[in-house]
C-alpha cells in the first residue's frame, strides 16, 4: 500500500521541486507519470525538463508519442500509460485513494502562494484522508523540506 505525499511549495518553483523528486524516483528505479490538467502546461514543463542541466538529465516524454509505454517519466493528463508506480500530480490533477493504495507513491505538488491551488490541495487531502489513504504533508517554509502532518 502506498502513501500520498503533499508538497506545499512556497520557496521554489514547481519545475525545480519536480526535477528533484523525479531524480529521486528514477534513482529508486521507479517509472513515473506526471499528471497535469492542461496539455499546454505539460508541453511547457516538457521543454523545461529538456533544458535542464546535462548532468541532471531526466529521460521523459510527453503523452501521445509512439513510445509512451517505454518512457521512464511520462507527462500526461490522464492515466499512466508507462507502467508507473508513482504518480506526481501537478496543477490540481486528480488523484484517488485507489491509486494511493495501488501505487508505491503519489505526490501532490501545489503552489502555496496560490489560494485556489491551496484550496484544491486541501480538498484532495481531506478526500484521501476520509477514504482511509495514508498521506503526509511536507512544507518547505523553513527553507528545507519538513514533514508537518501524517494520517
Amino acid at each position: 500500500m502506498g502513501v500520498a505525499y503533499f508538497y506545499h511549495l512556497t520557496r521554489r518553483p514547481l519545475e525545480e521541486t519536480l526535477t528533484m523528486l523525479l531524480g529521486k524516483a528514477l534513482g529508486a528505479g521507479w517509472r513515473v507519470a506526471v499528471r497535469g490538467t492542461d496539455g499546454a502546461r505539460l508541453a511547457w514543463l516538457d521543454e523545461r525538463l529538456w533544458l535542464g542541466a546535462e548532468d541532471g538529465f531526466l529521460p521523459h516524454g510527453l503523452e501521445g508519442g509512439a513510445h509512451d509505454a517505454d518512457q521512464p517519466v511520462l507527462l500526461t493528463t490522464g492515466a499512466a500509460a508507462n507502467g508507473a508506480v508513482c504518480v506526481m500530480s501537478i496543477d490540481g490533477a486528480e488523484v484517488t485513494a485507489d491509486e494511493v493504495a495501488a501505487l508505491d507513491r503519489v505526490c501532490v505538488l501545489f503552489d502555496g502562494n496560490d489560494m485556489d491551488a491551496l484550496q484544491v490541495a486541501r480538498g484532495q487531502w481531506k478526500a484521501l484522508k476520509d477514504a482511509g489513504a495514508s498521506a503526509q504533508y511536507w512544507s518547505e517554509e523553513s527553507g528545507k523540506w519538513e514533514k508537518k502532518a501524517e494520517t
